[in-house]
């Protein structure tokens, strides 16, 4: 006999969730450093891409290689991040639909100052599609900006949305009208 829980979903139900696999796909982040000409700031961080770094899998990948420096000179610098994955996970499945159903879709990049005091000066953290995830960090006040999605990532996901996410059908919401004809009282001007 299945043991019932709080919100009505068996013990065997939950296994069931739990037991799904997270689908991972790598990435690589690219971060940029453009100067700046400002009194307080000689230059500012941000992410400009992120490209993809391998197939699509259920396994987690080891973290790997150190950043790389792809490009330095007078107008910035461009430094890539190996060994980050975005990851899918059936409850983010109506913050990754808002994100495909967006104009724009994109992919959300947390980062932080480093600590170590050798270049570069930022490290990306997470990297997620998911538009209430992307929410959740900004709330909580980490630096979280987007960048466009690229296409492989796009056709990877839009077959997980289309089978784990359905929308809430819209319900017709009846007013509370005091001058409707069933609002308790007789008409008025008769």
């Amino acid at each position: 006999m299945p043991v019932y829980h709080a919100r009505g979903r068996s013990s065997a139900r939950i296994a069931r969730i739990k037991a799904m696999p997270v689908l991972r796909f790598p990435v690589d982040v690219i971060m940029e450093r453009v100067p700046l000409a400002s009194r307080w700031a000689d230059a500012k961080w941000q992410p400009s891409a992120v490209v993809p770094a391998g197939e699509p899998s259920a396994e987690p990948e080891a973290a790997s290689a150190q950043p790389e420096l792809m490009h330095d000179g007078p107008e910035g610098a461009q430094w890539r991040f190996p060994g980050h994955a975005i990851e899918l996970h059936r409850s983010e499945g109506e913050g990754y639909f808002l994100n495909l159903s967006s104009p724009r879709p994109c992919v959300f990049v947390m980062w932080r100052t480093a600590e170590q005091a050798q270049p570069p000066a930022v490290v990306p953290v997470v990297v997620t599609v998911s538009y209430h995830e992307a929410a959740r960090m900004m709330d909580a006040g980490e630096q979280v900006e987007p960048v466009a999605l690229p296409p492989p990532v796009l056709a990877w996901m839009q077959p997980f949305v289309a089978e784990h996410y359905k929308p809430e059908p819209r319900r017709k919401v009846r007013r509370n009208d005091p001058f409707a004809e069933d609002a308790g009282r007789p008409p008025r001007g008769r």
